[in-house]
């Protein structure tokens, strides 16, 4: 397994660099979540909910980021948390966390490609949104196409945008809570406006915890870049120990100011939705400061967000599919690349996926709504394989005789960490839909659970197939590729 390790790290091109891998990070975990989503937070549990929400949550995430860290840089693969459930936990996990996770990203490229051609209606509401959504794949296919440092650099630039955004929004939004520009200064008497700082009670806080998990869903990709990264044992512990400071900053900071200004009663919180950029809350909090043209500025990076995720998923899906054709769990035409270390075979294979299933949205939109709810849930999933297979290597690494001074990088908090990523992950997947739970309601349920019964049929599909079990601490394969050789 070492020596496959060793040779998929020398096919791919490893060109990311740090400031690669830091932005992609960053840029993972900033985007519509945070953008739009967010006002709907605020209305549903309260600013004090939607802070206490995102707050736990982001403590979650930095946990598993630093689990991922320390298996990324101990052995940096594309095939990432996916190899690490097959080496660390079970072969029938791995396929299954792996095709899990493939299946997670083909959908998400078609439904960003799809949110592309609804935003565009902003500015050129004549022309078919079709069209922008195929101009869209392709751009996003030509990028992934050229080079590993052209999609690197294209995160790059995407994520700055967004940065100076969420900057200039945070210094507005100060300003006008002490009422230095919008006049009326705010302060926090929207902290105790009616029912606030909670509102709900903890079945409110639930489900912002909901909202929350899926705006952070991205930042995973951490461990992805490793397989292709110059430096890995350098370049992802920077970007892991940078996440948890940028969600702080960016998010909650941000909610913060919002809640300030715009109290949680606001229709508009409501209503926010990720096509609708005139009642996005950070448009209303610059029209509250006095500038007129956020609506069109706010449109604008809000479309970098989406074709960002739409690039963000096409690499990973790509790398997964990749991965698993390496790893005997797909096709092995699937493992080809091009003389740039592309996996060009991997890459033209999720593209016509999510062409099939752009296409659907159009020709059938129940089917393409039962694929957008079947793949809602397996970014939890795969948060969830990564924190088993970070307790799996961390005890089998121990029971070997080895000594954690041998790990280039170290996660936090160990064994509380990936605990509490795991049961907070739980939680969040049974969390979905209470509310069909509660009321028996079996449709809306299958809607919504989905993807936990198709993960399950690939997990017991293998394991009866191949006759796997759980490996045993003491024969996990702990051997790792040299990767300062060619």
């Amino acid at each position: 397994m070492a020596k496959e390790a060793q040779k998929e790290h020398n096919q791919v091109e490893r060109a990311l660099k740090t400031r690669h891998i830091s932005m992609i990070a960053l840029g993972g975990s900033i985007g519509t979540g945070l953008f739009v989503a967010s006002g709907s937070a605020i209305s549903t549990a309260g600013p004090g909910g939607a802070l206490v929400a995102y707050i736990g949550m982001g403590i979650m995430v930095y946990f598993l980021m630093t689990s991922l860290g320390e298996m990324a840089t101990y052995m940096p693969v594309s095939g990432s948390f996916a190899t690490y459930s097959t080496k660390y936990v079970d072969p029938a996990f791995g396929f299954a966390m792996g095709w899990n996770y493939w299946f997670n990203w083909a959908i998400t490229v078609a439904v960003d490609i799809s949110t592309i051609a609804l935003i565009m209606k902003f500015w050129l509401p004549n022309i078919p949104g079709w069209i922008w959504s195929m101009v869209a794949l392709v751009i996003i296919f030509l990028v992934n196409a050229l080079t590993v440092k052209a999609f690197g650099e294209t995160e790059y630039w995407i994520a700055i945008i967004k940065v100076v955004t969420v900057v200039v929004f945070l210094i507005v939004g100060v300003l006008t809570i002490f009422g230095i520009m919008g006049g009326h200064a705010t302060l926090l008497e929207n902290f105790v406006y009616k029912k606030a700082p909670f509102v709900g009670g903890i079945p409110a806080m639930l489900s912002v915890f909901v909202v929350a998990g899926f705006s952070f869903q991205g930042t995973e990709l951490i461990g992805i870049t490793a397989g292709e990264s110059e430096t890995p044992e350098k370049s992802v512990p920077r970007a892991v120990n940078q996440v948890f400071w940028r969600i702080l900053l960016f998010y909650i900071l941000a909610i913060f100011v919002i809640a300030c200004i715009i109290p949680y009663t606001s229709p508009d919180l409501l209503g926010s939705s990720a096509t609708d950029v005139k009642i996005s809350p950070f448009t209303l909090v610059f029209r509250r400061a006095g500038l007129a043209s956020a609506a069109g500025v706010m449109n604008a990076v809000i479309l970098t967000s989406v074709l960002s995720s739409a690039n963000s998923g096409m690499y990973a899906s790509t790398r997964m599919l990749y991965s698993l054709a390496k790893q005997g769990y797909a096709a092995k035409f699937f493992s080809h690349t091009t003389k740039r270390g592309i996996p060009l075979a991997a890459l033209v294979g999720t593209t016509i996926v999510g062409l099939l299933t752009f296409i659907s949205s159009v020709a059938g939109p129940e089917i393409y709504m039962w694929l957008v709810a079947a793949s809602g849930l397996t970014g939890f999933v795969a948060w969830v394989g990564i924190a088993v297979s970070h307790w799996r290597f961390r005890r089998a690494f121990i029971k070997q005789g080895h000594d954690l001074s041998e790990l280039r990088y170290r996660a936090k908090w160990f064994p509380a960490g990936p605990i509490f990523a795991f049961i907070l992950s739980i939680v969040v997947i049974v969390g979905q839909d209470l509310g069909a739970v509660k009321h028996m309601n079996w449709e809306a349920m299958g809607v919504t659970y989905m993807a936990i019964p198709l993960f399950l049929i690939m997990f017991l599909y293998y394991k009866i197939k191949y006759k796997t079990k759980l490996i045993p601490l003491d024969e996990v394969d702990l051997s790792k590729p040299d990767i300062t050789k060619e």
